[in-house]
């Protein structure tokens, strides 16, 4: 890499060039006035979460006047991610939804509260929206280990305990797969 290039070092000193950088993906969501709100309120779920930047629209758009809150990037557990305030013609649905493997109960307890609360909906088999109508799945990593167990009967006991949740209960989980 020569000092002059478009390319720079990421840190694992590992060439990469400004372009590859722009490529990556990441969602874009759309809500109705709140994405603001929304973006504050996931930079206080997870470590390396914060909003990163608030733009106001500089002329009128179809969801709002000039000087609104058009969009809200924000980072979710370093996952890049845009709150776009579009208006109220398109709404959330659970045929997307955000997944959060939790390392045991009590960050499962914590994130299903604060998920559900003010107007969220629990829902089956570790589902849930939110009070923005973000569909979120809230498991412990521990769910994947018993449904996925060599034993397929403590797998099956596993799996069939886990459908009848709502919020997954890792203790419950474990009583139906040792069940003889």
């Amino acid at each position: 890499m020569n000092p002059g290039s478009p390319d720079r070092l990421r840190g694992d000193d590992q060439p990469h060039s400004e372009d590859a950088l722009m490529q990556t993906p990441y969602p874009c969501l759309w809500f109705d006035g709140d994405a603001q709100e929304a973006a504050e309120f996931y930079a206080t779920l997870l470590p390396d979460s914060h909003v990163d930047r608030v733009w106001h629209s500089p002329a009128d758009t179809p969801s709002g006047p000039a000087g609104m809150v058009l969009t809200v990037d924000f980072t979710v557990a370093g996952q890049r991610m845009q709150g776009l305030n579009g208006g109220p013609e398109l709404h959330f649905n659970e045929a997307i939804s955000f997944v959060i493997e939790c390392p045991d109960q009590a960050e499962v307890d914590r994130l299903w509260e604060a998920l559900t609360a003010d107007g969220g909906e629990p829902g089956p088999c570790g589902w849930l929206k939110d009070r923005y109508g973000l569909s979120w799945q809230i498991v412990p990593r521990e769910l994947n280990q018993l449904v996925e167990d060599p034993d397929p009967e403590r797998a099956r006991r596993a799996m069939e305990a886990m459908l009848k949740m709502g919020k997954i209960e890792v203790d419950e989980l474990r009583r139906a797969a040792d069940a003889a």
